[in-house]
């Protein structure tokens, strides 16, 4: 018996592209023995196309809601943040990864440092400005430079300004209100730049993989086009020694609990290189890149999950929870932790 999948993707945010990458990714992998699948795509003018066609939003809905599951590849607002989520909670369909409440937070990175702070894990400092907020000059004694000023809600490093003067503040400002008007500025962490992936499987296990490190080629930063471009160079497993990789798994998963996630995150961290070695939390990804050269599908292929296993284990998960009986939106009960070389 074949399970009745849609993919839905695009989307309306600056990630439209970076969305479709990864629907096709996740396409070109399902078992179509086992999935009869649908592709619903929604364009960056907010309309609905069901298998390629234009849709009406009424009937685009009636298809979403006569699946057995939905695979939302979907990033950035209007998808990622939440949104997404909260319709297909409000159709009763079972999707795969995060609920509201996860996704929301997961999507604001101010939302999200104070949410982890306030449960032990180690972030940077920073200061979250509101339209027309600017930086006082306490906040300023306070940072040191260089800073990095973020829209709150946005992904793949858009509108994301490195400043190594404060006279470049404002400016900066005004181009990350660009993509958000709500504005991060936080203090430039220096270290080692890793990244660890969570796996929920459907049994409740919740799995961290092996540390991955990114290294990016010239002087710049992790930014959209080292992320897109080719500009950065990944390696798993990290040359790391086995404590340090156990207690960098362990704050993943702390953070995946902290959140209230289900099914799967990836949380980025810097790894001070002096001080103290407590790693820092720098940024989560509720719903990671899904290409095949994305960090998250690459770390679970370095652990044996090649790409179209990792699909159905996130895909049997969404169905464990309606066989299972669970509102769609809750997390699945976390059995145990295991950590990955």
């Amino acid at each position: 018996m074949t399970t009745r999948l849609a993919v839905l993707y695009g989307g309306q945010s600056g990630e439209h592209d970076v969305s479709c990458r990864s629907a096709a990714s996740i396409l070109a992998h399902l078992d179509r023995e086992r999935y009869q699948v649908t592709e619903v795509l929604i364009d960056r003018d907010g309309g609905w196309h069901v298998g390629g066609r234009p849709t009406p939003l009424p009937a685009a809905l009636r298809v979403l809601r006569a699946q057995d599951v939905v695979f939302p590849a979907l990033h950035g607002p209007y998808g990622e943040d939440g949104t997404v989520s909260s319709l297909l909670e409000w159709l009763g369909v079972p999707y795969v990864g995060n609920g509201v409440f996860a996704s929301a937070a997961g999507m604001d990175k101010g939302v999200t440092k104070r949410l982890l702070a306030a449960d032990g894990l180690r972030v940077s400092p920073g200061v979250t400005l509101r339209p027309g907020e600017a930086l006082s000059a306490e906040d300023q004694r306070r940072l040191e430079l260089p800073v990095f000023v973020k829209p709150a809600r946005a992904g793949s490093s858009l509108g994301v300004f490195r400043v190594d003067d404060w006279a470049g503040v404002p400016a900066a400002l005004e181009q990350a209100r660009q993509v958000d008007p709500k504005v991060l500025v936080e203090q430039g962490a220096r270290g080692r730049e890793i990244d660890v992936a969570v796996l929920q499987h459907p049994d409740g296990r919740v799995q961290a993989g092996p540390p991955l490190e990114i290294r990016v080629t010239g002087a710049g930063f992790f930014d959209y086009d080292a992320k897109y471009d080719g500009g950065a160079i990944f390696q798993i497993p990290a040359p790391l020694d086995a404590a340090t990789t156990e207690v960098l798994q362990d704050r993943a998963i702390r953070a995946f609990q902290a959140l209230d996630c289900r099914g799967l995150l990836r949380v980025d961290f810097f790894l001070p290189t002096e001080g103290s070695t407590e790693p820092i939390v720098n940024e989560v990804n509720t719903f990671p890149g899904f290409t095949a050269a994305s960090q998250f599908p690459q770390i679970w292929q370095q652990a044996g999950i090649g790409f179209a296993a990792l699909i159905d284990i996130l895909i049997a998960g969404a169905l464990a929870d309606r066989d299972h009986g669970h509102h769609s939106g809750l997390p699945r009960p976390q059995r145990a932790v295991d950590h990955l070389v």
